[in-house]
């Protein structure tokens, strides 16, 4: 009889050189570099990381900087979708349907000579965050500002958030949000990137796929469901009888715990500072003080850890980044890793198919007449 292992947890079904997760030992590593290295550098820079396996000189970061600029302008088509489309639908829907709709257009390529899928991937990560952004705003019936190129990824989404230049706090803020997000080895939404491109579909489908795999509230949706979270509780005197009254009836209490991380993750103290100086700034502190009072009781009762969707819950807020769209700009930031990873499936692709235990009916069922049964 086989060994089942529900969820392929242990199994190893391919090799990577993008991301590598020790959960036992609280560490991430991209490419060989600690994530605690890689909030040195700018998003940018760990898209070419993430890409070309090695950190840009000055020459190959503005020439990727370039072509990523150079491809934010969606199509026409693409554009009547975001302003037509019901503005009660939830923007990781839209964001789905739009990166599938983007796989129907032939797009002007980047004059920069590289591969058709490299194109598309880039592509993806210059248009995901207008896609997200021209949404929010035509859901407000507000106007659609056109596109910049003289803004980073995360100053250029910012932008077309509020119609105005973000301040360079809020924008490194962001950039590093990014950073954190980018990559974490075969987590469901890539390893579902990466089943579909296996069977050789394309690019967009693929990402099409791991949008939908990152709504599930086991997954990105995680980081909505600590605001909703710290919103229902109210206020930081409330917090404990919450909490005791959520763990007596075996609550799952979001932004805790993880499904590889056994002791800390290790992105989770980057976002913790970052929402501490956001807090700080805004005159909201209760939010972070409710979250590190939720961390201290589930460390101290359960042995459990805040994970990434923790804390960023919190930055996202502070940004003023409406809920809604903490799923969305979690697949902006994870966009490089996913595009990383459908590139090096191709690169070495083999058709993913997993065998299955059976646990049916008995062999040998013998069909009665319908009149019979």
């Amino acid at each position: 009889m086989s060994v089942v292992s529900k969820g392929l947890e242990g199994i190893v079904a391919a090799e990577t050189r993008l991301g590598e997760v020790k959960g036992a030992e609280g560490v991430l590593f991209y490419c060989g570099y600690d994530i605690n290295e890689l909030v040195k550098l700018t998003y940018e820079e760990v898209v070419h990381l993430l890409y070309y396996n090695k950190l840009p000189n000055k020459a190959e970061l503005e020439a990727l900087t370039s072509a990523l600029r150079a491809e934010r302008e969606l199509p026409d088509g693409v554009i009547d979708f975001l302003k037509t489309a019901p503005k009660t639908a939830k923007p990781i829907d839209i964001m789905r349907t739009a990166v599938s709709m983007l796989g129907c257009y032939d797009q002007k390529r980047h004059d920069i000579e590289m591969s058709e899928n490299l194109a598309n991937a880039i592509r993806l990560i210059a248009q995901i965050g207008v896609i997200a952004a021209y949404f929010h705003r035509a859901r407000q019936g507000l106007d659609l500002p056109p596109v910049r190129k003289d803004l980073s990824e995360a100053a250029h989404f910012l932008y077309l958030m509020t119609g105005e230049v973000p301040s360079k706090e809020a924008e490194r803020t962001l950039d590093i949000a990014y950073i954190l997000h980018a990559e974490h080895g075969f987590n469901a939404s890539t390893f579902t990137a990466r089943v579909v491109a296996s069977t050789l579909s394309d690019m967009y489908s693929a990402i099409s796929a791991a949008i939908g795999a990152l709504k599930g509230p086991l997954h990105g949706g995680a980081n909505e469901g600590v605001i909703h979270m710290l919103q229902e509780i109210g206020s930081l005197d409330k917090v404990d009888a919450w909490m005791a009254d959520a763990l007596a009836q075996k609550k799952k209490i979001m932004g805790i715990g993880h499904r590889v991380y056994k002791v800390l993750d290790p992105r989770a103290p980057h976002l913790r500072e970052m929402a501490i100086k956001l807090t700080e700034q805004l005159g909201e502190a209760k939010w972070i003080q409710m979250s590190e009072r939720i961390a201290q009781i589930m460390r101290e009762q359960k042995g459990l850890n805040a994970n990434v969707d923790f804390y960023s819950a919190t930055v996202y807020y502070s940004l003023d980044i409406p809920t809604d769209l903490f799923t969305p700009v979690f697949a902006i930031a994870r966009m490089s890793g996913w595009t990383a990873h459908v590139l090096e499936q191709w690169s070495e692709n083999r058709l993913f198919r997993p065998l299955s235990e059976y646990v049916g009916k008995p062999y040998g069922q013998k069909v009665v007449p319908i009149e019979q049964r």
